[in-house]
């Protein structure tokens, strides 16, 4: 078995629109972004680092970025047996399964990026990789720190907390005299924290008028760990994860203990990728190494 995994924000980079205008049918799907968000998509994707950091505009960028390498897969011949996202590529997931329109669901990633940062203007709130520490030591060094909280639950040695950025400092000061490595990280808001419960109160009106469709394959969710393919299980959980963190290792495991031996990271960068290697998973490439092979394969004389 097969899974498609989907990156989050801290994906993107300046200069993804020109790598991935390259794809055959790249410029087709950002016309379609244009149309729908009003916005020059390749213009922002190539934009300066700050700019494209900014939530509202990192989230529609990968999002399309990635739906870009989904659409090359699909047109190669390659279809998973399940899909999972990690934050905001669960958007990206269930728009690949089919849940809803590409388009819709471009909207949908601006209006939660915008619902953030409306929650915590950008700037007031941070997030940092701790690596190295076990949970329960991590839980117990940031308890007394108030404005703070777990995030990500990335690997078990690799926690992301996310909150105030006052309060994430006072943890990122204390963290670093028993982690191996605390990296700050190239977002602009405390995603995945009570903070964030007025943004998950905005999307639940937005998704209120939505009808979500049964997945084509079962999707692995964020704040379970667990595979679905209930419409309204969906909805309840793509919400439930804006304020509350994301399993991500827990959702590895899950998807390995039912058979994936093969997981493909369909997005910018190799974030996912290297994760998931980290867990000892080898069965692990980006999908741009994936279509190489299969190029090779192809004009490769036998």
């Amino acid at each position: 078995m097969t899974a498609f995994v989907f990156p989050g924000q801290g994906s993107q980079y300046s200069g993804m629109g020109k790598e991935f205008m390259s794809y055959p049918r790249a410029r087709y799907f950002f016309e379609r972004a244009k149309e729908v968000l009003g916005i020059d998509m390749y213009q922002l994707m190539n934009a300066d680092e700050e700019i494209l950091k900014l939530t509202e505009n990192a989230q529609p960028a990968i999002y399309l970025a990635s739906y870009i390498g989904f659409d090359e897969l699909v047109r190669n011949g390659m279809v998973p047996s399940m899909v999972a996202g990690h934050s905001l590529g669960e958007y990206t997931a269930l728009a690949a399964a089919d849940v809803y329109d590409f388009e819709l669901g471009l909207y949908l990633v601006r209006k939660r990026g915008e619902y953030i940062s409306q929650a915590v203007p950008p700037g007031l709130g941070s997030m940092a990789a701790v690596i190295g520490v076990n949970i329960p030591k991590l839980e117990e060094m940031i308890s007394d720190i108030e404005g703070v909280w777990i995030a990500n639950y990335n690997a078990l040695d690799q926690i992301v907390i996310s909150g105030s950025m006052e309060a994430v400092r006072k943890a990122v000061e204390k963290l670093r005299t028993v982690a191996k490595r605390v990296i700050e990280l190239k977002v602009s808001g405390p995603f995945h924290t009570p903070l964030l419960e007025s943004a998950r109160e905005k999307m639940a009106r937005e998704l209120r008028g939505v009808k979500f469709r049964r997945p084509r394959w079962p999707i692995v969710m964020n704040s379970t760990a667990r595979e679905t393919t209930d419409p309204e299980e969906i909805k309840e959980n793509v919400l439930a994860q804006i304020s509350g963190p994301v399993k991500w290792y827990q959702s590895v495991e899950r998807m390995t203990s039912l058979g994936v031996h093969s997981f493909i990271e369909v997005g910018p960068q190799k974030v996912l990728t290297n994760l998931i290697k980290k867990m000892g998973v080898e069965g692990c490439r980006h999908f741009s190494e994936v279509l190489a092979e299969e190029k090779k394969l192809i004009f490769e004389p036998v």
